[in-house]
Formats: structure tokens, C-alpha cells, sequence
């Protein structure tokens, strides 16, 4: 049922391109990343079902409206707001991630190269709700940060970006290092590693990054795995000015980055590689994150945004 949900989103949202702001075919398969014969196949069936009339009559459970506000308000290229309860995690995590899988099955293409951030609790929903996209060749899923952390928490990285490449067909690149060395010195030393050099580099050439919006506390999936900051270097952040983190980049209130000493520690993904990305889509909801996803949208570090209701009416307010 989650996916013909997110299959009706989809609809409303191209019927409203197409029908009531008058933008023709070829250009919303450019701007949504589909192929121009799944924008016309997603007109009929909005036809089929009803949706378009005489005006878009969007279905129970969307909020064109409201995405259509954050687009506009945050240029975002796309938003996507889903129905959920919000106070309830394991039940916000389950409809984010059957929205994004909704997303990525229907805008993956061949040859993409694709960056996940490795200990996000919102993408491993995701990847969890992801069904099998036939007929992909060539597409190479990257772990963004790198994987390896306590031993009580091994194997969640290697087997989301593992998950994943099997979905869609495609070959697994794994960063075997940690998130966070143990010092700076250790971290040049294992970007100096052959192995951990070449998957670093698949990163300069993503089409998406898949990533979480963190904060300042870190998630109980990253403080289990080991790849956090202590508290002590937390509260300096704090002092700083930090107030999220997108794949262990830090960021004050809007989305500026907060730079310091910690910085050089981190294995993954450089934050010129994440603003290069083509697409860099953003899994994130719940009340005590409003305001790191709120700088992370005002900064520019994700442009493809899918969150709850509650969350997306507070960054219009």
C-alpha cells in the first residue's frame, strides 16, 4: 500500500506541472529526472484514477500545497511531505523511507552513481522499503562516510549499501575505514590507502547523494557504531554555532559550514564532493530536527527534501 501512496504523490505532482502551471512534458522528465514516457504514463493514470478533472483533486494524504511552498520558499527542486505521526520514530522512519524508495525507483537510471550515507537511520528505512528496479545497468551504489565502527554495530553500513546495489542491479563500493579516525594523522593514512582512495573517489562523479540530516546529539544508530564526536568535542561545537550535520559536516543555522579541528578526522565524502552532486537528497523528519533541516535546506546542502507534515509546516512558519 505504501507504494501506490507514493505512486498517487507522484501523479498529483506531475497532473498540477502539467495541467495547472502549464509546464510541458520534456521539461518536467528534466526537472524531476524522469523519462519523458513515465511522465506521460503518470498523466494517464492520473486520468485513470481520477486525480485530474476539471482541476488536480489531490488524494487524501498529500500536500501539494505545502510542497509547492518549500520548493518555492527554499528553491528546492523537489519536496515531498508525507502523512505520519511524527511522535511516533519507528512509524515517521517507516513512511520517510517508503516515500524516498518511492522516489529513487522511480528516477534512478542507468549508469548513476549513487553516494548513501552510511549510519542514517531515515536510509536504512529507505533501502528497507525499496522493492527490485529491473532493466538498470551500470549503476554504482558508494558508501558516502565511511563503514566500519564497534564491533556491536558491524555490518549495518556494508549490508545498506550492499541491500541497495542489489536492488537496483548495480556493484557495491565500500569505504572500509571508519567515520571518524582516531586522530588526523591516522585519517591521511587511511585516505592514503589504495582501496579507501579509489572508493573515495567514485564520490567526485555521484548523480546522488542520499544522505541523512543529523544534529548536534547524534542518532543512536551513529553513537552505537562509534563514528561520533564525544561529548566534550559536541560542546564545542555547540560553541561554534553548529546545529546539524549532513555526513559529518557540520553547519550553523544557515547551513554555513562550522569549521573545526574535528573536521580532519572524518573518512568520507569532502563537502565540495556533496555540493557537486547533482542531486543531493535529503531523508529527515521529527519535531527535535526541525532546526538542522531547516539550515541544511536554507544552506543549500540537500535540494531534494522528503520529511513529515509537522516538519514541513514549521519551516513555513
Amino acid at each position: 500500500m505504501a507504494i501506490i501512496g507514493e505512486e498517487l504523490r507522484m501523479m498529483t505532482h506531475v497532473a498540477r506541472l502539467y495541467h495547472l502551471q502549464g509546464i510541458r512534458q520534456p521539461e518536467i522528465a528534466a526537472r524531476l529526472d524522469l523519462s519523458q514516457a513515465k511522465v506521460s504514463r503518470l498523466l494517464k493514470k492520473a486520468q485513470d484514477q481520477g486525480i485530474v478533472r476539471i482541476t488536480v483533486t489531490p488524494p487524501s494524504g498529500t500536500h501539494p500545497d505545502l510542497e509547492d511552498g518549500l520548493q518555492e520558499r527554499y528553491g528546492l527542486k523537489l519536496a515531498l511531505v508525507v502523512d505520519t505521526a511524527p511522535d511516533n520514530e519507528r512509524m515517521m522512519l517507516g513512511d520517510l523511507g517508503a516515500a524516498a524508495a518511492y522516489y529513487l525507483q522511480t528516477t534512478l537510471r542507468s549508469g548513476d552513481v549513487v553516494g548513501i550515507s552510511s549510519w542514517s537511520a531515515s536510509l536504512l528505512a529507505t533501502v528497507q522499503a525499496m522493492q527490485p528496479v529491473p532493466g538498470l545497468k551500470g549503476v554504482r551504489i558508494v558508501q558516502a562516510v565511511g563503514g566500519i565502527g564497534d564491533p556491536a554495530a558491524a555490518g549495518h553500513a556494508s549490508r545498506m549499501t550492499g541491500q541497495l546495489a542489489q536492488l537496483v542491479n548495480g556493484e557495491a563500493v565500500y569505504l572500509q575505514a571508519p567515520g571518524v579516525a582516531g586522530s588526523a594523522e591516522s585519517a591521511r593514512a587511511l585516505r592514503a590507502d589504495p582501496f579507501i582512495s579509489a572508493a573515495l573517489g567514485e564520490l567526485d562523479e555521484l548523480n546522488i547523494a542520499l544522505v541523512g540530516i543529523g544534529e548536534i546529539t547524534p542518532s543512536s544508530t551513529l553513537a552505537r557504531s562509534g563514528n561520533a564526536f564525544s561529548s566534550k568535542e559536541r560542546a564545542e561545537l555547540e560553541k561554534l554555532g553548529a546545529v546539524g550535520d549532513v555526513c559529518l559536516h557540520f553547519y550553523d543555522t544557515q547551513g554555513r559550514p562550522v569549521e573545526f579541528e574535528m573536521d580532519s578526522r572524518v573518512v568520507g565524502i569532502t563537502r565540495e564532493q556533496l555540493a557537486a552532486a547533482r542531486r543531493k537528497v535529503g531523508v529527515a523528519g521529527g519535531n527535535r530536527k526541525h532546526r538542522s533541516i531547516r539550515a541544511a535546506v536554507e544552506g543549500g546542502l540537500v535540494d531534494i527534501l522528503v520529511t513529515d507534515q509537522e516538519t514541513g509546516s514549521a519551516l513555513m512558519a
